[in-house]
């Protein structure tokens, strides 16, 4: 599994609730990000696709996924900084894919939340 929830879990006290209504939360999220991402980056936004990475970060961490909150710290501070342009595509496309893996996960968890607890 692309999505670690062990960190959900225990922020949540074990709330089975709280945690379905962050998955649901993170799905939102994580559509309009890369809309988001796309449009900072074809309009040249860098600023405001840096800050954008920077939120999309903290909402993919909290779902354990680590690898690409980690890509999204280099894009934040790439893009805030108006360097490595050539880069940001890339980090885009794959936060687009790393997230739509993730979701079907967690609609998988969503089905099946007594699993996880």
């Amino acid at each position: 599994m692309k999505v670690d929830l062990s960190y959900l879990r225990e922020m949540s006290g074990g709330n089975k609730e709280l945690v379905l209504e962050m998955i649901s939360i993170f799905k939102t999220q994580v559509d309009e990000f890369g809309r988001d991402m796309d449009q900072f980056l074809a309009d040249k936004e860098y600023d405001l696709l840096g800050k954008l990475a920077h939120k999309a970060k903290s909402s993919v961490s909290i779902m354990g996924l680590n690898e690409l909150a980690i890509r999204l710290k280099e894009l934040e501070n790439s893009a805030c900084a108006g360097k490595n342009v050539a880069s940001y595509k890339g980090i885009i496309e794959l936060f687009k894919q790393e997230t739509t893996e993730a979701v079907k996960e967690l609609d998988l968890v969503n089905q099946n939340i007594e699993l996880y607890f």
